[in-house]
């Protein structure tokens, strides 16, 4: 079996989050099982470049990936020597798998794997939910998937990351098939410590910082808390917009308990453990990796139910839902600060439960029999 994964930026580029990592973990998963795994993306790292050879086939991780030069930046990535390499090389491999959509490299790509008659995987990574189309950029998104989006999707297989986005996908194109299997997630060998004292009840975010992540609700909901507490920020975002959330940090008189601690990387965990409660109000998730770091590490989650982990979390018992407002978001905090027992019971029982669900062999073989029945049509 050989696969092609096609994503705009693969790793080093973190600074897209959660799908980078999601694209490289099954891609180097995939390896270790012994199937044949290239990738094509491009230099993109934000506003800057990757310090790669373009057009220069590199291990990464075990993966064998070629990176492009981009001639437009965030967020369309046109690429033309990556689109000239695909139409060389397509028929060479059994799946071409696309990630996330609304980008040239994924429109363009996807064209090009229909016209050479290879099967074709789309992950849109919440690129085709609701709030996409009424994000930015509205009038654009829906003609081009009139015209364009729709009669190319309709020919492809959808891999979904929850039911909340299966229903979105199916809302808007008529699939050959759609299958919701779950991100790799990388998780930490060793289990966490022992729990946390509330002495003083510790918060946290842990995100890109960006206006669908919710974070303004949560930075609103502060004044709402009848306790001691500390928020610590960990993550990065437009400088303009993280001003504008300090500046309310500021006005609300919270700068003393909030701690802006920037991007994170492996320590991450470790960080998660410190803490009491995970806190993530998005407007719009279509998975939410970060949920399933957390409670990796026995730390609770408070999310939001346009969080696509929110049916798990509920029937696992491993956290709460909040609305899409701060007096809601400021009452449940209030609320778990008060079921101390149920904290220590998701400390102690959470991390066994996310390593049985989450592990790798069993999650590489459902991508595999993906793969095989598209191929198998």
């Amino acid at each position: 079996m050989r696969i092609l994964q096609i994503c705009a930026a693969y790793k080093p580029a973190f600074i897209y989050g959660g799908p980078t990592m999601s694209v490289a973990m099954l891609s180097e998963q995939l390896t270790k099982a012994g199937i044949y795994i290239e990738a094509y993306a491009t230099t993109a790292n934000g506003k800057e470049e990757l310090p790669v050879n373009p057009g220069e086939a590199v291990n990464v991780d075990g993966v064998k990936v070629t990176y492009f030069k981009r001639l437009t930046k965030d967020h369309s990535h046109f690429s033309p020597a990556l689109l000239k390499k695909l139409w060389k090389e397509a028929r060479g491999f059994d799946v071409i798998h696309i990630h996330a959509w609304w980008n040239l490299v994924s429109v363009f790509s996807c064209l090009i794997a229909l016209l050479r008659s290879v099967p074709i995987v789309i992950s849109p990574r919440g690129t085709l939910s609701p709030y996409s189309f009424q994000n930015k950029n509205i009038g654009k998104k829906w003609l081009i998937h009139h015209l364009l989006g729709r009669p190319l999707l309709n020919r492809c297989h959808i891999h979904v990351t929850s039911n909340q986005e299966s229903e979105a996908i199916y809302a808007l194109i008529k699939p050959k098939r759609i299958s919701n299997l779950p991100n790799f997630v990388k998780l930490p060998a060793d289990l966490p410590g022992d729990a946390q004292s509330l002495a003083i009840f510790k918060l946290i975010f842990l995100s890109r910082i960006e206006e669908k992540k919710g974070l303004d609700i949560l930075i609103n909901a502060l004044p709402f808390l009848n306790f001691p507490y500390s928020l610590t920020i960990a993550g990065s975002g437009d400088k303009m917009y993280v001003d504008e959330l300090k500046a309310v940090v500021k006005k609300n008189g919270d700068e003393a308990d909030v701690y802006w601690i920037g991007f994170q990387g492996d320590n991450k965990f470790e960080l998660l453990a410190q803490h009491h409660l995970l806190v993530l109000p998005s407007y719009d998730e279509n998975f939410g990796n970060v949920v399933i770091e957390s409670l990796s590490q026995g730390t609770a989650v408070l999310i939001s139910p346009f969080v696509g982990l929110a049916d798990y979390v509920n029937q696992n018992n491993l956290g709460w839902e909040c609305e899409l407002n701060a007096i809601s978001v400021g009452n449940m905090i209030n609320f778990i600060h008060g079921k101390k027992d149920e904290l220590n019971r998701i400390r102690l029982s959470a991390p066994e439960i996310i390593r049985a669900d989450f592990n790798e062999a069993h999650l590489t073989k459902q991508y595999t029999d993906m793969y095989n029945n598209v191929i198998n049509g």
